[in-house]
């Protein structure tokens, strides 16, 4: 069975990475990125259009990659969750009706049975 230990420093680790990838997705905004473009176009021989292709590319890509560790994380913490003996709110709420649909039915055998017994 896995350390608890190692699942929470994984999981820290996926958050800063996560964290750390959406900072830089939205500190490159579309303002700063034109003038990116301008200033690598001026100091290359690429044309603005370009480097504004190369630009919107890495940014597309750091953008995926924060979905991609978010979807992970999310993975990350519901594995954490189990190996603590947490359940999901979906779960508990299964488990919820369940209950209700067992205490309605034992009502229903007290009233047969009190019925018969008069």
């Amino acid at each position: 069975m896995a350390d608890p230990a190692d699942s929470q420093g994984s999981v820290r680790e996926l958050l800063e990475r996560m964290l750390l990838a959406g900072i830089g997705a939205v500190a490159l905004t579309r303002e700063r990125a034109e003038e990116l473009a301008e200033e690598l176009a001026s100091r290359g021989n690429l044309s603005r259009t370009e480097t504004r292709q190369a630009i919107d590319e890495v940014m597309g890509r750091w953008r995926g990659d924060a979905t991609r560790l978010g979807e992970r994380a999310g993975a990350s913490f519901g594995t954490a969750f189990r190996e603590v003996g947490l359940v999901t709110r979906r779960e508990y709420e299964e488990l919820e009706l369940r209950l209700a649909q067992l205490e309605h039915r034992l009502r229903l055998v007290e009233q047969g049975s009190g019925s018969k017994d008069a």
